[in-house]
């Protein structure tokens, strides 16, 4: 019996937010909005919007002894996230500076902070941790010696979730782990090499799979996504919104989209479980703010 529907071990930031009419060019000055604080870091958001839906989570983080840090352990409880695993010193919490446009793109500047400082040996002594948890999922804005850790620690039987983002080459180790690798196309580009990635998500998805993980989802923004396990690629449409913010939606399809695998369902199944639930957060402002719960996904 486990404990925790999902594990995610990564990072926790406070996102620091600029409205502007058009993010600046090289050398350019723009004037912006007034400036507003949230809870933020691919790995918090996770944790967060798996809880808003109903898993069981618990977060494994590095966060500053500081007042980011308490606001993001404020968010976390307030979500229902267990925070026994938020390691809390030893340097400033990590920051993103975020700039929103009008359309609710946005452009991402982050200052690790204390996400740098969680180690290997963070990840030996939340043994406990891992082997209480179905699925466990992480991201790369912690150091990748330590997520080489979390593959090395996996108990048998416990599923794992990455999303290389920011991306950068992977070990054959991890990828090997990855059941599924979820990317966008940028994501899928950088780890295929570029160039020779192919034009169609199609082509990201076949390539991706020769390096080595056991399935791959690739994320198409409004147009849902598309997921391959070896044996065929389907495509799973979204639900059409109007964008406020897109800050964190990414991080909300993969928390949903790793719960719904530990209950069960079909990868095709939980994608499109997951777009919808992506979809619901970028019509509010914000990242874990804008995470909904499972009754407001299925109003969609």
């Amino acid at each position: 019996m486990y404990d925790y529907d999902l594990l995610v071990v990564g990072s926790a930031n406070a996102d620091l937010v600029i409205g502007v009419e058009r993010r600046p060019g090289a050398g350019e000055t723009v004037l912006g909005g007034d400036l507003s604080v949230h809870p933020g870091g691919k790995g918090a958001n996770q944790a967060v919007a798996a809880a808003r839906l109903g898993a069981r989570t618990a977060l494994l983080a590095r966060v500053g002894d500081d007042g980011h840090g308490r606001l993001l352990l404020d968010s976390l409880r307030s979500a229902g996230v267990d925070p026994a695993g938020v390691l809390a010193g030893g340097a400033p919490t990590g920051v993103a500076l975020i700039t929103v446009d009008p359309s609710g793109d946005n452009s991402i500047v982050v200052s690790p902070g204390a996400n740098a400082r969680l180690t290997p040996a963070d990840v030996r002594a939340a043994e406990g941790l891992l082997r209480a948890s179905r699925v466990v999922s992480t991201q790369l804005e912690i150091p990748l010696e330590t997520v080489e850790e979390v593959v090395r620690a996996l108990p048998s039987g416990t599923r794992f979730v990455l999303n290389p983002s920011p991306p950068r080459p992977l070990p054959a180790e991890v990828l090997a782990a990855c059941d599924p690798l979820i990317v966008n196309e940028h994501e899928a580009r950088v780890l295929l090499g570029g160039a020779g990635a192919g034009e169609e998500p199609e082509d990201w998805a076949r390539g991706l799979l020769t390096l080595g993980p056991r399935s791959v989802v690739v994320t198409l923004g409004a147009e849902g996504a598309l997921v391959h396990d070896g044996s065929g690629a389907t495509r799973v449409a979204s639900v059409k919104v109007d964008a406020v913010d897109t800050t964190g939606a990414g991080d909300a399809f993969t928390a949903a989209l790793a719960w719904r695998l530990g209950t069960g369902a079909s990868l095709a199944q939980a994608a499109g479980y997951a777009a919808r639930v992506g979809a619901a957060a970028v019509t509010k402002p914000g990242a874990q703010e804008s995470y909904p719960t499972a009754e407001e996904v299925r109003a969609l």
